[in-house]
């Protein structure tokens, strides 16, 4: 028991500890794939902390508090960072990443701004992603927690750009007619979301429908921008994707831009999942258009690996950022924008935080560790065990692929030859497979509905994939498959 509320550890207590961490990391990465790929969390353990509603009185030793994490958290992850995870688009974080995390606590900076290195550290991160991405000099951007907030951001300066009145002075209430957004059918939830918390509200956010391939026909986003102006309302932006949620679909973003630039809209691109992707050689031409954008959401924290949380922002028109958000109390004004103390403009004037994490260390030093063409390297390895999972699938009899298949989502169902059941019967038995899947600790799969059609979705974003574990995958799907039916 420790009762003296040590603040002050020496270097070698510091150090003592942290050996016994490291300790922790290393065993926990090292086995790993040993272990279930998820495992619920005991009904005990979850009903001890939910139950514990005091907080402690007396303080612990160190080894005490990391014992219970070993023995009651660590072990029961969702399952994201296991080599056989497949679930939604959750990576492993880089070991690098996990370091970083540690150093950008130990200096615990804000960087909202001033003259300090984490403020420069995220300006650089920030270059590199506007060259990445083909924006302008002009471009500015933001590290936020995720796509939902980037999305926001992004739309936040649409509607201050696009609003035709001052929208921070007047609010929505004083605009003279409905301000419509544009996505598709398959754009991310966070997109109502965000047009629900800019007050335009979801009946103003139009749902196109998407070609064959999953992607926003463009045929009927111009009659809906079309009708919508002739009824009197205001379009402002469309949100196209650069990787759906569902089945990795990238929309066709250079048609989508001209039609933005003939009707006078915002064209935002969240690419959460799939900017990183320009990388690829397979997908550069239809990533590259990403240029044509006004905005752009990327998370970091999905195809390149980051710890969460790490997002990303970037809007081409810097100064219309700077607008949309900028609000400067008089406690942080400087008489010089660049001096000694204030140094440059303050990242909290593009953005809704103020006080903001040190986020950009980790991902400046993994960009530095392993290089754009590392990361090349490793996003090609995905989408080559994808395409090698859409193969299996192919060649089984019993099951039954979604085409075509996008970036390093697979998208399939259990479908024996000659179902004699209803189509809400296979929905039924593919819902209970996955379950069962899941339960299993062997494989972890995510769901979806697409069309009508429950469907088991890989998502492959883990560069210790192995043609083994997908050939396991497949037979394991197929035994549970044929066990249900019997």
């Amino acid at each position: 028991m420790n009762n003296k509320h040590n603040w002050n550890w020496s270097p070698e207590e510091i150090q003592r500890i942290g050996y016994q961490v490291v300790d922790i990391i290393a065993e926990y990465l090292a086995t790993l794939p040993e272990k279930a790929v998820f495992t619920p969390f005991p009904k005990d353990s979850a009903e001890a902390f939910l139950s514990s509603t005091a907080a402690p009185q007396n303080g612990l030793d160190v080894e005490t508090i990391l014992e219970e994490f070993t023995a009651h958290i660590a072990p029961y992850p969702f399952g994201n960072g296991h080599p056989r995870f497949y679930g939604w688009v959750n990576s492993p974080p880089a070991v690098i990443g996990i370091f970083a995390e540690a150093l950008a606590a130990m200096m615990n900076p804000s960087v909202a701004g001033g003259n300090h290195a984490p403020v420069y550290v995220e300006h650089q991160v920030l270059n590199w992603f506007r060259e990445l991405l083909g924006l302008p000099p002009e471009s500015k951007g933001l590290l936020v927690s995720g796509g939902s907030m980037a999305n926001l951001t992004a739309l936040a300066v649409a509607r201050h750009v696009k609003a035709g009145l001052d929208v921070r002075a007047e609010g929505v209430q004083g605009l003279p007619a409905q301000l419509i957004v544009y996505t598709s059918e398959e754009g991310h939830s966070c997109i109502r979301k965000a047009v629900e918390l800019l007050g335009l509200g979801s009946k103003q956010l139009r749902l196109i429908p998407t070609d064959s391939d999953f992607r926003m026909n463009l045929a009927v986003l111009e009659a809906a921008i079309a009708d919508d102006l002739a009824n009197g309302h205001r379009p402002i932006a469309v949100a196209a994707s650069a990787g759906t949620v569902n089945t990795g679909a990238i929309d066709p973003i250079e048609a989508i831009a001209s039609i933005c630039r003939k009707y006078d809209l915002w064209l935002h691109v969240d690419g959460a999942y799939g900017a990183p992707a320009i990388l690829a050689e397979q997908y550069h031409p239809q990533l590259a258009p990403l240029a044509l954008a006004d905005s752009i959401a990327l998370d970091p924290h999905k195809w390149l690996y980051m710890p969460v949380e790490t997002g990303l922002v970037m809007i081409k028109d810097g100064e219309a950022m700077r607008d949309a958000f900028s609000l400067v109390p008089p406690y942080l004004r400087f008489d010089n924008s660049h001096s000694e103390v204030g140094g440059l403009p303050w990242f909290s004037e593009y953005g809704i935080q103020q006080t903001r994490g040190f986020r950009a260390l980790k991902v400046w030093m993994a960009l530095k560790y392993f290089g754009l063409n590392g990361y090349t390297e490793m996003i090609e390895q995905d989408i080559a065990m994808a395409e090698y999972l859409a193969d299996l699938v192919r060649q089984a009899p019993d099951l039954e692929l979604i085409e075509p298949v996008n970036l390093s989502i697979v998208c399939f169902r259990y479908a024996p030859p000659n179902w004699p059941g209803t189509d809400e019967a296979l929905n039924k038995l593919n819902a209970n497979l996955l379950e069962a899947l899941q339960l299993s600790g062997q494989a972890f799969l995510s769901g979806t509905t697409i069309r009508g059609q429950f469907l088991l979705r890989a998502c492959v974003v883990n560069p210790n994939g192995a043609t083994a574990d997908f050939d396991g995958l497949v037979a394991l799907v197929r035994q549970i498959g044929a066990g249900m039916v019997g």
